[in-house]
């Protein structure tokens, strides 16, 4: 399946038991259930995946999971999050092997690598498969900024489609669309700001909280294409302290706790993360459980 890089595509988390191991069976499980609540791709082992928390082998039976569940009916991304361009070209020939239909290129993990060690990086890596790639820019996360005229040189490389754009600024849409309106299909990758991404010409959300409201996302982008904008912010506005929590440090455990209210998944992570505790933990429950109160009809 070639991804066209529009509509929904949950950041899907990865379920574990309780003693932290990897529960292929609740990932296999939130995968169906997103694709039946009319989610259009998914973006498997980004952040919200917790990448670099599983070993290679756990990674690649994520991969294979996702794509025997998908089984075509939506396509399958794979984020790339590798120490090392090596070990990222090799996983991302894996996954292709695997059945993955796309892959989301990190740059290299813990070293900050200036302009030309990520385009080297970025573009060795795409150049190792024969999947279409979507860039992931994520500045806050991961300290590396890749800003629009890095992007407009990784588009030459052939293989390098689209880019997640996280870089909590909606004006990063018009100077990228400004320098080069066809170098990339821009997806908006910072929850509480998606909305204003689409207006100004992003074409896809890759949402961590999509997870937990997946019809509702899905509904955001079906009245923004059809240019309803008022429901769409009706709706956007609903969910904006949920989506707040998506530039948090702590976004993953927040996410998966409000999967867990919602029904849809298990809080458990991974170390070095911890479950929330406290204040924190009771503030995230009240948000997510008035949400669910409130929960408008789509």
């Amino acid at each position: 399946m070639i991804p066209d890089w529009r509509g929904i595509y949950p950041a899907v988390t990865t379920q574990f038991h309780p003693d932290h191991s990897l529960d292929v069976a609740a990932t296999e499980q939130v995968v169906d259930n997103l694709i039946r609540d009319g989610v259009h791709g998914l973006v498997m082992l980004g952040t919200c995946g917790e990448n670099t928390s599983l070993s290679d082998e756990e990674k690649r039976e994520v991969i294979r999971a996702a794509c025997r569940v998908s089984a075509g009916r939506v396509p399958v991304i794979c984020g790339v999050a590798e120490f090392t361009t090596e070990a990222a070209c090799r996983y991302a020939r894996d996954v292709e092997a695997i059945g993955a239909d796309g892959i989301m290129i990190l740059p290299a993990m813990v070293y900050k690598a200036d302009r030309r060690e990520i385009v080297h990086h970025i573009s060795t890596v795409s150049n190792a498969c024969s999947l279409p790639a979507m860039i992931y820019n994520n500045p806050a996360s991961y300290g590396i900024d890749i800003d629009p005229e890095t992007l407009v040189e990784l588009s030459r490389t052939p293989g390098i489609v689209a880019v997640k754009e996280s870089s909590e600024d909606p004006r990063r849409i018009n100077d990228l669309i400004n320098r080069a309106p066809d170098a990339l299909a821009i997806m908006a990758g910072v929850d509480d700001v998606a909305l204003e991404c689409m207006v100004v010409g992003a074409i896809g959300w890759v949402s961590g909280f999509a997870n937990v409201y997946p019809r509702e996302s899905v509904a955001i982008y079906d009245h923004l294409q059809a240019g309803r904008i008022e429901p769409a912010v009706h709706l956007y506005r609903w969910m904006m302290d949920s989506l707040h929590m998506d530039t948090d440090p702590k976004l993953v455990q927040m996410i998966k706790l409000a999967e867990q209210i919602a029904g849809r998944g298990s809080e458990t992570v991974r170390l070095p993360r911890l479950p929330l505790v406290g204040d924190e933990r009771a503030r995230v429950t009240a948000v997510i459980e008035q949400a669910l109160a409130t929960r408008p009809s789509v």
